[in-house]
């Protein structure tokens, strides 16, 4: 096809679709459901109205073939898990009894039955349930849900693409079952699931399925000639199958590298690539291995994780370029657009002319179909929104809310020496021990307490005007007593105050942070029902007051033992934001840590001898090539330990971190510097521990012994069965008990129980040594 002829077939797609819908509905329904107060099949209706709803959005903006199947109740990886049978045994008696309730047990567990483990999504605050495989399995294809929902979309009359995680990205995601030896390595199962995934195409083609797409993202990662060799054979065996639609192969997050030559190569149809951020390197490196001739190319234009409006012109021009690539190219968002809220449009407390600057999933949307058309059709029939992009763009570049001449003055006169403690750790520790004088396996909990419906209701009634701002600040410092009381009662070493103030743990600092942006339908899917409103990072960031001083200082007038702080951390900030993109990171960061660090004085002034700075994303944000990983840890490391520095010795440093693979930063953990680490633990059977013993960690660190992403309780024997585990790595005088995370998301009875077992079991080990 010529360069001419490629840019007429140009069409625009989407790799995926937020879920939620636009208030939400999947997330109420699901809760209803586990509430019984729905039954499943009002909470499938529920489901099937907000798929077709979102493919005739789609289909009217302009979005030419629709993705079906990456709509999920919970979690597209474990929808994949489902699909080829690799349901734990565990699990296998409450799936055959009811589909639906089995699903929802593997993702959340029950009283009896542990669930999936959960972690990171790559690079992305997106937590996905981790697929336990063994030698022993055996997988079974089941492609009902796939096969299902692509003829709901042909049924409206739309060309659609289903979406399936790929065999060696589902494999390299997956982990040994429990009781399988650690060095057992999922790939090895490739050449049994292969056949599950050509009986899943088999159907999908025979349901009407002219493309399917192969999401294969972990080939963006460093990968092993043998990994790479994996992906080969997996392509060309499926590639040579006789009976299966054209396969699109996806990937996403990063550049392809030394995997792009492999599926260049391979016999498939069509590949999607993502040419954004460190992306853009898929350019040259597609050049270099002689582009995709006969093949089709979906360019990922569009970036798919951030909120800011396109460049269309650039866009445009790298267009251009990939059309002497490839047989056909296709104009696309870079990744499924999970990532980002579902509509700026809805946003009525934003400036409009900062709103300009926005693009959610359905300005990408629209910006995607502009570029097709611009492509296909000339730029002439797209002139009206290149001038309107063009000032927009100005508008965001030449605004005074991206710069103040202080905070870069103060950022660019920071010296090594801001960003270390004033003496050693074996000193600090020694101080803190005399000061603070807690037992062996000191209990503690990470922050947050349950947000109840009276506190929620509260912050409702505030913005409404219906209470005033001292009515809802006798609610909050109500909440404060119960939860310090029950804390003294259940025998807690070190307190926290709740945080019943805090709608989220980033949010509530980007509202008293200048150069922030919040939203108020900006919602995002982190897990299952658990969605966040990321705030938006838009210019020079400054503390104007004390953010937390005044409800920390309350409760610990209200009890002697210590009340930690909490604040969340620079990197994290970042993270959980939509963050600028017209600088470093690093940069920005370093705003963040100083604003942090007159907060961390402001508390240790005010007598909070333990403060707790959460860094919960350092390892998500860990860039997914090993090359790219220094330049971030040394400036993600050094913007805690800005933060946290000035204090005095005896002042106790925590940080906490939750879900994400450790075993790669172990050093960065060690270079934070922090007095204290907790870290998610319960699910991965203390781990962590182990990674930390290995590493020769030489400070203080509780690993999770209660898994609060689950409604069971953990019973004594079980929680201290795992303190003891931790203990088999990290001795007495350094280890903490603690849950894996905040308990903002749990109810009440089940805090309540959970902790007080938290506590006997610290307290059964205890007696023991």
């Amino acid at each position: 096809m010529t360069t001419e002829s490629a840019a007429a077939a140009a069409r625009a797609t989407v790799y995926g679709y937020p879920r939620q819908g636009p208030a939400r509905e999947l997330k109420k329904a699901t809760e209803s459901y586990w509430k019984g107060r729905l039954t499943a099949d009002a909470l499938r209706a529920s489901a099937a109205e907000l798929r077709r709803s979102t493919w005739r959005q789609l289909a009217e903006a302009g979005i030419h073939e629709v993705p079906t199947g990456d709509f999920s109740y919970y979690d597209h990886v474990l929808d994949t898990t489902v699909m080829v049978g690799a349901v734990p045994e565990r699990h296998r008696a409450a799936v055959d009894a009811d589909a639906l309730d089995g699903y929802f047990a593997m993702a959340r567990g029950t009283q009896d039955v542990a669930p999936l483990e959960m972690t990171k999504w790559f690079d992305t605050n997106y937590h996905y349930l981790v697929p336990e495989l063994g030698p022993d399995t055996v997988f079974a294809a089941d492609s009902a849900k796939q096969v299902g929902e692509l003829a709901e979309a042909l049924a409206l009359g739309l060309a659609a693409r289903p979406v399936l995680v790929g065999p060696v990205t589902y494999l390299l995601l997956a982990k040994p079952a429990p009781g399988v030896p650690t060095g057992f390595d999922p790939l090895t199962l490739l050449d049994r699931l292969l056949p599950v995934y050509a009986e899943v195409l088999a159907d999908l083609r025979a349901a009407g399925a002219e493309w399917v797409q192969l999401d294969e993202p972990a080939l963006v990662q460093d990968r092993t000639p043998a990994e790479l060799n994996a992906a080969t054979r997996a392509y060309r065996d499926l590639g040579a199958l006789a009976d299966r639609p054209k396969l699109l192969v996806a990937s996403y997050f990063d550049r392809l590298g030394e995997a792009l030559p492999v599926l260049a190569k391979a016999p498939v149809e069509g590949l999607a690539l993502d040419f954004t951020g460190t992306g853009a390197a898929n350019l040259d490196d597609l050049a270099a291995v002689g582009g995709l001739p006969g093949k089709r190319l979906v360019a990922g234009v569009v970036n798919g994780r951030n909120i800011w409006v396109n460049d269309l012109s650039a866009s445009l021009t790298t267009l251009g370029t990939l059309l002497g690539l490839a047989d056909r190219v296709d104009v696309a968002a870079s990744c499924s657009l999970l990532h980002v809220p579902l509509d700026a449009a809805a946003e009525r407390d934003i400036e409009p002319q900062i709103l300009r600057w926005l693009s959610f999933a359905r300005q990408k949307t629209a910006e995607v179909v502009t570029l097709a058309k611009g492509l296909a059709q000339g730029t002439d029939t797209i002139a009206a929104e290149l001038a309107a992009n063009r000032a927009d763009l100005v508008s965001r570049a030449t605004s005074p809310i991206t710069r103040d001449p202080a905070v870069r003055a103060r950022a660019a006169a920071v010296t090594e020496s801001d960003a270390r403690r004033s003496q050693p750790y074996a000193e600090r520790s020694a101080a803190q021990r005399a000061h603070l004088r807690l037992p062996l396996l000191p209990t503690t909990t990470i922050g947050s307490f349950p947000q109840t419906g009276e506190l929620r209701t509260a912050r409702a009634d505030l913005r409404a005007g219906r209470i005033d701002t001292a009515g809802y600040e006798d609610r909050v410092r109500a909440e404060i007593q119960e939860v310090v009381a029950f804390q003294e009662k259940a025998g807690l070493d070190v307190l926290v105050h709740g945080e019943p103030e805090r709608n989220d743990m980033v949010q509530y600092f980007a509202e008293q942070l200048t150069g922030y942006l919040a939203t108020q339908h900006g919602w995002v899917q982190s897990y299952g029902t658990r969605y966040v409103r990321p705030p938006v990072l838009a210019g020079d960031i400054s503390r104007p007051e004390p953010m937390t001083v005044r409800w920390t200082s309350y409760a610990q007038s209200l009890t002697g033992r210590p009340v930690k702080g909490m604040l969340t951390g620079p990197v994290t900030m970042l993270a959980w934001s939509f963050v600028r993109d017209d600088q470093p990171l690093g940069d920005t960061a370093r705003q963040v840590a100083l604003a942090l660090r007159d907060e961390v004085n402001d508390l240790e002034t005010a007598g909070t001898s333990v403060i707790q700075v959460d860094e919960p994303a350092l390892r998500e944000t860990l860039p997914l090539r090993a090359a790219d990983r220094p330049a971030y840890l040394a400036w993600a490391t050094e913007a805690f330990r800005l933060t946290t520095a000035s204090v005095r010795p005896d002042t106790q440093i925590h940080t906490h971190m939750c879900y994400a693979e450790f075993g790669d930063i172990v050093q960065a953990i060690d270079d934070l510097d922090a007095d204290v680490i907790s870290l998610e633990a319960a699910r991965s059977h203390m781990q962590v521990a182990r990674e930390l013993a290995a590493h020769g960690y030489p400070r203080e660190a509780g690993p999770g012994v209660y898994d609060i992403h689950s409604p069971r309780v953990p019973s004594p024997a079980e929680a201290a069965a795992l303190v003891r585990t931790g203990l088999a790595a990290i001795p007495a005088d350094r280890l903490w008990v603690n849950p894996d995370c905040g308990l903002k998301t749990r109810a009440w009875p089940e805090v309540r129980t959970s902790l007080e077992n938290l506590v006997a079991a610290a307290r059964t080990v205890r007696a023991e040594l």
